[in-house]
């Protein structure tokens, strides 16, 4: 296995480098299947985004569930926002949100928009070492400990419905891809097993992510 942002796995599985993508951006997974790259995609799971902020949040953009509003108030106040900046389906989606608010934050943001380049728990670190704001899935929230002044500013907009998928690298395309084995993994994380498997997975008590393949009930 290896735990990589969505667009580097997905460049992964364009390079036949991968039996099986495992990932979180709907767009790009649908656009990576129609040029040929994956087969047999379903969905599998689903939790959701958060905007995470200062607990004083001085951009005055918390309390409320509209992503795009927060963000405004975000570029507006010139307060730190601290991005992933690593074609992750966290990355993507955070630049959907600054698209849907009419912001470009690379062109404006200079002394406040910080890419990281890195991964979601060093985004988060230097978000809380810098009082910043940023764009977080719930899973890694709840399982992040170096919290320091950070709280949710933002939850609850439809907009941060987070969606995960999974697929094939298709075999046609790369004969080594080891089809059997990758489709018997695809096959369990749908059944039943696997899908109370992800509904059964809590920190702390809350429940990390929400199974919802096709066919399946809890």
């Amino acid at each position: 296995m290896i735990a990589v942002g969505t667009g580097q796995a997905l460049k992964i599985g364009e390079h036949g480098d991968a039996d099986v993508v495992f990932v979180h951006d709907r767009p790009a997974e649908l656009a990576f299947v129609e040029r040929g790259y994956g087969v047999d995609r379903h969905e599998v799971m689903y939790n959701d985004f958060i905007l995470v902020g200062p607990s004083h949040d001085p951009a005055h953009g918390g309390g409320g569930k509209d992503i795009v509003a927060a963000l405004q108030k975000i570029a507006e106040a010139k307060a730190a926002f601290v991005s992933r900046g690593d074609d992750s389906g966290t990355n993507k989606a955070e630049l959907r949100f600054w698209k849907d608010a009419g912001i470009d934050p690379k062109a404006i943001g200079q002394g406040w928009y910080r890419d990281t380049g890195s991964g979601m728990g060093p985004t988060l670190n230097t978000a809380a070492a810098m009082d910043g704001y940023t764009l977080c899935d719930r899973g890694t929230w709840l399982n992040f400990k170096n919290r320091q002044n950070l709280k949710i500013v933002v939850e609850g907009d439809r907009r941060l419905f987070n969606q995960y998928g999974v697929m094939l690298v298709n075999p046609a395309k790369y004969p080594h891809v080891k089809q059997e084995l990758g489709r018997k993994f695809i096959e369990w994380i749908i059944s039943s097993e696997g899908q109370q498997t992800i509904a059964d997975y809590k920190i702390n008590g809350e429940q990390l992510f929400f199974p919802n393949a096709e066919g399946w009930r809890s």
